[in-house]
């Protein structure tokens, strides 16, 4: 088997020699053929969109009809998610910043009403709401504007804010997989009125390289392992919400519970970003800085200065490896 890996930084000692979605290890760890085709493009994944004369994109407010996705997206190479629309235009800011490029800045997808997309010469930046069913739609949509476009080997970041598992606050975190709320290893999806578990893991060796980078940082960065919570409050055993039922040692024994299975982090997409974007034969990063440990309190107490320099951090490490890329 050919390797079709699209080596962004050369490999160093202890490295994957691969990445996940390779198919030299696709085809020796998954029932189905490599999804990806061999100029890089991604292969249509769902059979039905050919019946469409038109597909709309709702909640992009696009289709395929009125837009050309070709053009408007078919040189993407690097894809940046997160939660907010502020969050995701000052990244944009950041990446048009670093690579030096003109950017007007427009809101692709405002007509839409629902989120919002920046395109930065080859980076895409796009805001998915909060949580699973929001992050799902977008993403869903997302997958289709980058098969449409016939982008090569896309790379798709989600960039976040997390809480922290026995970390400083401000510590980044790379997730090397997702935990469901009910500490599974799998994302959980019911279909058709039956429930049907996804792996979750993160690419070893894309995970490697941004370490590579952010060892330069002036701030901390591990990997770990992510909890994936279904509620801000009760789903990650705060007891500051509206409603609790359970007592702070209840909390405490569940916090440990989750530090000896290598919980680093906590928020509220992480199994089914890992589960898509593995599903798509994408790679993809979780990103995520902490805004608290956990272990020590539920709620964030630094102020809104030091807050908003530690959501930069993530876009620091993705955007100087995004650098290293084009300067090679």
């Amino acid at each position: 088997m050919d390797c079709t890996c699209d080596y962004i930084l050369p490999t160093q000692p202890n490295w994957e020699q691969h990445y996940e979605n390779c198919r030299v290890k696709w085809n020796t760890r998954e029932n189905s053929e490599c999804q990806q085709n061999n100029d890089g493009t991604l292969p249509l994944r769902n059979a039905h969109l050919l019946k469409l004369d038109c597909d709309i994109l709702y909640h992009m407010g696009l289709d395929t009809q009125t837009h050309n996705l070709r053009d408007m997206f078919g040189d993407v190479k690097f894809v940046c998610v997160g939660g907010t629309k502020y969050r995701m235009k000052e990244t944009a800011k950041y990446m048009a910043q670093i690579l030096d490029i003109q950017c007007d800045f427009t809101n692709i997808v405002k007509q839409a009403h629902r989120f919002a997309m920046y395109k930065v010469g080859p980076i895409l930046c796009l805001s998915h709401g909060m949580g699973v069913p929001s992050m799902t739609i977008a993403l869903e949509e997302l997958l289709k504007i980058l098969y449409y476009a016939k982008a090569k080997d896309p790379i798709i970041f989600r960039l976040g804010t997390s809480g922290g598992i026995g970390v400083d606050p401000g510590t980044v975190v790379i997730s090397s997989s997702g935990l469901s709320d009910t500490l599974e290893p799998c994302y959980k999806l019911a279909i058709l009125g039956r429930e049907r578990k996804f792996p979750c893991d993160f690419d070893k060796r894309l995970n490697q390289e941004l370490m590579s980078v952010a060892v330069d940082e002036d701030f901390k960065t591990v990997i770990g392992v992510t909890l994936c919570a279904n509620n801000f409050y009760r789903g990650e055993a705060r007891t500051d919400g509206a409603f609790c039922d359970y007592s702070d040692a209840d909390k405490q024994e569940f916090l440990q519970k989750l530090v000896q299975l290598g919980v680093t982090n906590m928020e509220m997409e992480s199994t089914a970003f890992a589960a898509f974007t593995r599903e798509a034969g994408v790679r993809s990063a979780l990103v995520c800085v902490t805004f608290l440990d956990r272990l020590l309190g539920d709620q964030v107490t630094p102020d809104k200065e030091v807050l908003a320099e530690w959501q930069q951090r993530p876009a620091k490490i993705v955007g100087n490896y995004i650098l290293k890329y084009y300067k090679k």
